[in-house]
């Protein structure tokens, strides 16, 4: 069991799947990505499985594997048996690799690769879990990345529309001080008639200023109702992995 302190916080998604399987968390914490688009590699899986078997580092392939399997659950098993399959070979070569450092003397290397060992002996053994979390947590993860890809756009939208506002409202006191400014060279009848053309375009601009303020408490209502649908769905998402 966790601590009771991790138990009263507010669990993260990982802890959320994993529940009260210790190990089950600890070895994904080490192998899923908060951002697995970026993190993960797009080379092919057969590319990746060729290059691991030149180097003996099979981390990629694994990575890989475990990405796609959780994108493919009507290929789980085919993804189950290559995971294992790749999870396997990375023991004999982290191994081998251990081996070779205790005989040069390494030995504080060679404990480090022990427990690389055994996070590939539990991944092993346990794959068909380790899929099904990795399924849950990636495709949580990669719905909150096309929000917050979706939300960045809006955001640049309105810094965009503001901007042109602030260009809008400069240009427009600069075309009132210019017109204030030729008015004083005007004669009586010059002015007066400058005036009354003065008030036109006051009320027109006010006119354009409330319509741009109306579409921009338009956008911001909307944004807010957005925000609120993301919230009931993820908390939906949320009650749903409860449920399963």
């Amino acid at each position: 069991m966790r601590k009771q302190e991790d138990v009263e916080r507010q669990q993260t998604l990982l802890e959320e799947l994993c529940g009260d399987d210790e190990t089950l968390y600890t070895v994904l914490s080490l192998y899923l990505y908060h951002t697995p688009l970026g993190a993960i590699s797009e080379k092919d899986l057969d590319a990746l499985i060729k290059e691991a078997e030149e180097s003996g580092s099979f981390r990629p392939a694994i990575d890989k594997a475990i990405f796609e399997g959780s994108q493919n659950p009507e290929k789980r098993e085919r993804y189950i048996e290559v995971v294992r399959n790749l999870a396997l070979r990375a023991i004999d070569a982290v191994e081998q690799a251990r081996q070779k450092r205790e005989t040069e003397g390494l030995t504080d290397r060679a404990a480090s690769l022990g427990a690389r060992i055994e996070a590939y002996r539990f991944m092993s053994e346990r794959t068909g879990d380790i899929l099904t979390v990795a399924s849950e947590y990636y495709r949580e993860r990669l719905l909150e990345a096309e929000e917050s890809g979706r939300r960045q756009s809006r955001q640049d939208e309105k810094r965009q529309s503001d901007s042109e506002e602030r260009a809008i409202r400069e240009r427009e006191e600069g075309e009132r001080v210019a017109r204030r400014t030729e008015r004083r060279k005007m004669g009586r009848m010059g002015r007066r008639e400058a005036k009354r053309r003065e008030k036109i375009e006051s009320e027109a601009t006010e006119l354009r200023r409330r319509g741009r303020e109306e579409k921009r408490s338009e956008a911001e209502e909307k944004e807010r109702q957005i925000e609120e649908m993301e919230k009931t769905a993820r908390e939906a998402r949320k009650e749903e992995r409860k449920r399963s």
